[in-house]
């Protein structure tokens, strides 16, 4: 990319740092879409030994890539994400690709396929890995911060793409028990 191309592109990925997810952060204010992909990436960097048999490097890849979309879009809540606003988000995607190189456009953009196909264990684990860090990060803010609905969806959301792998299962088993400490907190008054 010359310069004045990776500029521009890097201008529009800056939206990430702007567009606010559903979550908040432990001082209040709501976290952005940035802030989310790069602790997706630093949780699969940190859990690689974990991992030994995956292509790690393909997997923080992904995670630093995988709400590129959000860039043009916006963050829309997974418990409200419709396939509509998936498939505005594919073109998002999309347009944002054809804006790069072509040798980026070649190694980025199967990622992406890759990760929408959700059939290797690279694309899954990135999948998972993304579901327990939002479950992390509600837990973090605590329960004030809790729509009713996300009671349950706390103890449900990924579920079952966390039972691709044993790490990934007893991970999600230990945020859930923080979920269900949080919870129980919350009706004690503590």
């Amino acid at each position: 990319m010359n310069p004045q191309e990776l500029i521009k592109f890097l201008g529009i990925l800056e939206k990430l740092k702007c567009n606010t997810r559903h979550n908040w952060t432990t001082n209040g204010r709501q976290e952005s879409v940035a802030e989310h992909s790069w602790r997706l990436a630093v949780m699969a960097m940190l859990m690689e030994k974990d991992f030994p048999e995956l292509h790690m490097d393909k997997v923080i890849r992904m995670c630093l890539i995988h709400d590129w979309g959000e860039a043009l879009t916006g963050d829309i809540p997974a418990f409200e994400k419709t396939g509509e606003d998936e498939a505005v988000e594919d073109e998002a995607v999309r347009s944002l690709l054809e804006r790069l190189p072509e040798h980026l456009n070649a190694s980025v953009a199967p990622l992406f396929e890759e990760m929408a196909r959700c059939e290797t264990k690279e694309a899954r684990l990135c999948k998972a890995l993304d579901k327990i860090e939002t479950l992390i990060q509600h837990n973090e803010a605590g329960t004030k911060t809790w729509l009713p609905l996300e009671y349950d969806l706390n103890l449900t959301y990924g579920n079952e793409i966390c039972e691709s792998f044993q790490v990934t299962r007893k991970l999600r088993d230990e945020v859930r028990r923080d979920t269900m400490r949080l919870m129980e907190e919350e009706k004690h008054g503590n």
